[in-house]
């Protein structure tokens, strides 16, 4: 056991649910979240404001210094002791790797086939393992701060106060490394926040300190998940002095050669594109996007394995390839594959020809509850400057989660993937891509956007650390959808996923949720409950007066055509057989086993004529890409989106009348 050093202080136990403020300033963001319903703040003694004072006052740190970090590492929430997808700890991210893999073992969440073409699967590339014998130092931050307090490895983990004061020890440290002065100007600080954020690189300790300091100079007011505002005052004059970054002793990167916005650090990490064993290649294929195919999607996935295996795998041509990785601790981003070439990533050929893959580090997918504010931030840059550049619009039907991507045939549906699963932030996503989610209706109208509150929602899911376990209560932007209005009632099918068995709450099980920011048609409203059309039945979610779940959407739907008892639902958009040229398979339409009735309604993401990329030779010139004449819908169909025929359906906007048995408008805010 550590011995405690001279000069350590116990820490006093935080305080829940109080507000505080350190002073008037411009306010960054103005969220408002509330403590879960029905649930008692914990009993601690000072509250979170003053654990950043008493840190500050006791390591000489500058408060807002303090508060700058901690806000870049996780808003200031401390996660009520849950580990980050990169086993950071509370407020200020402590890592601790050993103690988060021992508590929570790793499953994966999938066994897809990352290439998704039945006509040339992948060999089975198995789920990436954690290596607990040789962490990296930026997964073990808990440890140096440990010997720095003289506290338990326990109490930085889980007490907010504690793990505060281990950041301001770390930050001290940093500071008398580079032989500067614990000095009370923020000013001074520039090259020990550098230090903090654990970058190899002195671009991306740059970005990240420079990051730190704008969120001091514009100030930012927030509630953090245990229910208690702060408040860190504006600094508009700040001019931090940047000289001490040299000291850090940081490799030089370049982003020649990346397809990256300059406000994020890049650096160019090739895939390999290389024949191996007999006729195979890997671990991509090469195209010319956009010139022979639009680029329609942007999937967001997580990497199961840390940042050193990330990058060790995808450099290896008989694994798979994505375009981006992004690093957990400080936003760091490799790009692996150019943009005009496909990735193997999303587990669906079809949306791999016309997606961009980006992974986000994180091994801990179970529960895998956080993400760090530094990686949502460079991801929402980068995001946002694809999107732009390819005229991806920034919605829910285009910035796709792994979850996201349907199965492309029957057979595939149950080994996709859930990544990044119930707990990423998709509203606190898209207020950073520009592009936050509104109310854009009126009450009672026909589609709507799911919104819950990340804080006060938190669904009970079970298998995070054993199968049939209970997970840790945390919030999540994924709501459940039932079979009836009544939260005893069962869930809804998914018969794709399950067969006959029953959807479950398990964290992995995507067949009876619906995530924050997608659209679904309202199928009936009955108190403080609305169905909306899900999977072809009608699915209940909470959705109270005065504090709504969803947000009233305008956009477009629809639904079969007259006459047709039902239209078939695909998990791709392919041409008809008359379009394949000789010499190149006809891909078979494979509908999902999921039925879209008559009267039924569902939202529309964008149209689309049938495409086929065949790409199966190492040698790119053989490589065809299918048009076809025949027309198709992206529809949020359920958790996953799906494609449906145009001469099928009937297209409609969400705001002309429309009454399908069942449907009864509700008034009301």
């Amino acid at each position: 056991m550590r011995g405690t050093p001279h000069n350590a202080r116990r820490p006093r136990k935080v305080v829940t649910a109080a507000t505080v403020t350190v002073a008037v300033g411009a306010l960054l963001s103005a969220l408002s979240p509330l403590p879960a319903a029905g649930a008692a703040p914990e009993e601690r003694d000072v509250p979170l404001r003053q654990a950043f004072r008493d840190a500050a006052e006791h390591h000489h740190v500058p408060e807002s210094v303090l508060l700058g970090v901690a806000y870049l590492e996780s808003r200031w929430d401390s996660h009520r002791g849950l580990p980050s997808v990169t086993a950071g700890y509370g407020p200020m991210h402590l890592t601790d790797a050993r103690a988060a893999l021992t508590d929570f073992p790793q499953r994966g969440d999938g066994g897809d086939d990352p290439r998704g073409d039945v006509g040339r699967p992948l060999t089975d590339v198995g789920p990436p393992t954690v290596d607990t014998r040789a962490l990296p130092p930026t997964l073990t931050t808990l440890d140096r701060a440990a010997g720095l307090t003289g506290l338990r490895a326990e109490e930085l983990r889980e007490d907010p106060a504690a793990n505060v004061e281990g950041g301001a020890a770390l930050l001290a440290q940093a500071q008398k490394s580079l032989g500067a002065p614990l000095s009370p100007d923020p000013a001074r600080w520039y090259g020990a926040v550098a230090r903090y954020s654990g970058a190899e690189d002195s671009a991306t300790a740059s970005v990240f300190a420079d990051d730190v300091f704008q969120v001091i100079r514009d100030g930012v007011t927030r509630t953090t998940d245990d229910g208690e505002t702060l408040t860190l005052a504006a600094h508009p004059g700040l001019a931090p002095d940047t000289s001490r970054l040299r000291s850090l002793g940081l490799r030089t990167v370049s982003a020649d050669g990346t397809e990256c916005p300059r406000t994020i650090a890049c650096e160019w990490l090739p895939a390999p594109y290389e024949e191996y064993g007999t006729d195979d290649y890997g671990n991509h294929d090469l195209a010319d996007r956009p010139h022979d195919q639009k680029i329609d999607y942007i999937v967001v996935h997580d990497t199961e394995a840390t940042w050193d295996t990330t990058l060790q795998l995808v450099q290896k041509p008989d694994y798979l390839a994505w375009h981006y990785s992004i690093r957990s601790a400080d936003g760091h981003v490799d790009q692996h594959v150019r943009t005009k070439d496909v990735g193997w990533h999303a587990g669906n050929w079809y949306v791999n020809a016309k997606s961009v893959g980006i992974e986000h580090e994180g091994f801990l997918t179970d529960p895998g509850t956080w993400y760090t504010e530094a990686m949502y931030r460079a991801s929402a840059r980068l995001v946002r400057y694809l999107a732009l550049r390819n005229g991806i619009p920034l919605d829910r039907q285009h910035i796709l989660g792994h979850d996201n991507v349907p199965g492309p045939t029957p057979a595939n549906i149950p080994g996709m993937h859930t990544d990044p699963g119930p707990y990423w932030d998709w509203a606190h996503y898209f207020r950073l891509l520009g592009a936050p989610f509104r109310q854009t209706a009126g009450p009672g109208s026909a589609l709507v956007t799911i919104a819950p509150d990340l804080v006060s929602n938190r669904p009970v899911y079970t298998g995070c650390a054993s199968a049939g376990d209970t997970c840790p209560s945390r919030g999540s932007t994924a709501v459940r959808l039932y079979t009836e209005p009544r939260e005893d009632a069962p869930l809804v099918e998914d018969t794709g996923l399950h067969g006959e068995a029953p959807s479950t709450t398990g964290v992995n099980d995507t067949g009876a949720r619906a995530s924050t920011g997608q659209q679904f048609a309202v199928a009936e409203r009955r108190g403080d409950w609305t169905a909306i059309w899900y999977l072809g039945q009608k699915a209940w979610f909470h959705d109270p007066r005065g504090h709504r779940t969803a947000l009233p959407a305008t956009g477009l739907l629809v639904t079969p055509k007259e006459g047709r008892a039902e239209v078939p639902v695909y998990g791709r958009a392919y041409p008809e057989a008359s379009a394949y040229p000789a010499g190149v398979p006809v891909q078979p339409e494979a509908p999902l086993p999921y039925r879209l009735l008559a009267g039924q309604s569902y939202a529309v993401g964008q149209a689309t004529r049938g495409e086929y990329y065949r790409a199966v030779t190492f040698d790119a010139s053989q490589h065809v890409v299918v048009r076809g004449e025949q027309r198709y819908y992206e529809i949020q169909f359920g958790h996953r989106v799906a494609w449906v025929k145009a001469g099928d359906v009937t297209l409609r906007p969400s705001w002309a009348p429309f009454s399908p048995a069942g449907t009864s408008p509700r008034g009301g805010a």
